[in-house]
């Protein structure tokens, strides 16, 4: 299993760690500590000596209520850092956009990945009892699903995100009929959609989205039965680092929160998971070729 990022590729025969790197003054665990361009290259070049396959550069909050920015704007944040990191980096650099302006200019930067919580561009259901919004962050030229255009005419991988609603709102009291098959349906269209436009599978990731307007409970559900995304056969992503879940179910500030994701990790790599994204590289590095070793995912398809 090898993921094509560009000019790269990750091998995916076991299971790698992404390393998170919020270039923003307001993400929910470590907003402005690597606002400075600086200070962002150093932490990348960090994360990738510690064995991170590949730096997801994130210019826009996608926290539970977080406000838009416009694209001028986060490209204002990204850009100095992945202009740097594309030529200086040994793995490929993801930028977690859904703005096609953005991702378009960050393709030509010399990024390997978009990262999108809109999966390209697509119109997510909205819990119920939510007003109706568009599904779409901050303020840019072009429609949404323009990214998959964007993305097919290149030879970057995508990473298609489940989300219901959207970050102002998708925490108010989400609802699924079986958020894991519910999620899995969603994924696979998705996929298929994107295949048809021209985006190679070899370059097509899958996130069921933890706490993307989910509760708890659909959290954990997705957890358990994160094998029956997987049997999709596309590689899975998954986001569980200093998430709030872990918070509820341990009482832990954002700050004390490493050793259930951890936990969460090993779980996730057990159940399917191909990419963990994290924010401590070093330590989830190590919980991941656990899990992968006792689930005897290292080294083969």
């Amino acid at each position: 299993m090898r993921l094509q990022c560009g000019d790269k590729f990750v091998d995916l025969s076991t299971p790698v760690v992404m390393g998170v790197l919020n270039v923003t003054p307001d993400s929910f665990s470590d907003g402005g500590r690597f606002l400075d361009p600086a200070a962002a290259i150093a932490q990348a070049t960090r994360m990738v000596e510690e064995g991170a396959a590949i730096i997801d550069v994130g210019g826009e909050s996608t926290r539970p209520g977080a406000a838009p920015v416009t694209a001028d704007e986060e490209l204002r944040r990204i850009a100095p850092v992945i202009g740097a990191l594309a030529g200086r980096l040994s793995v490929p650099i993801s930028v977690d956009t859904c703005k096609p302006e953005v991702m378009r200019a960050a393709l030509d930067l010399g990024v390997g990945m978009i990262n999108d919580v809109t999966a390209l561009g697509a119109n997510q259901p909205l819990a119920r009892g939510v007003e109706s919004e568009s599904p779409s962050r901050g303020v840019g030229s072009e429609s949404p699903s323009r990214g998959i255009e964007i993305v097919a005419r290149s030879r970057a991988a995508v990473c298609l995100m489940h989300m219901q609603g959207e970050p102002r709102t998708m925490q108010r009291n989400p609802h699924y009929d079986d958020v894991v098959a519910d999620v899995r349906r969603y994924l696979e269209e998705r996929a298929i959609a994107c295949e048809a436009a021209g985006i190679a599978r070899e370059r097509i990731v899958i996130d069921p989205g933890f706490g993307f307007g989910k509760a708890l409970e659909h959290s954990l559900q997705l957890l358990r039965g994160l094998e029956r995304i997987a049997s999709l056969g596309y590689p899975v992503l998954v986001g569980l680092s200093r998430k709030s879940m872990i918070g509820t179910i341990l009482d832990r500030p954002v700050d004390r929160r490493l050793h259930g994701g951890l936990a969460l990790a090993a779980l996730a790599v057990a159940n399917g998971a191909r990419i963990v994204r994290a924010h401590d590289v070093a330590a989830t590095v190590d919980a991941v070729r656990i899990a992968a070793a006792v689930r005897g995912t290292q080294g083969r398809d």
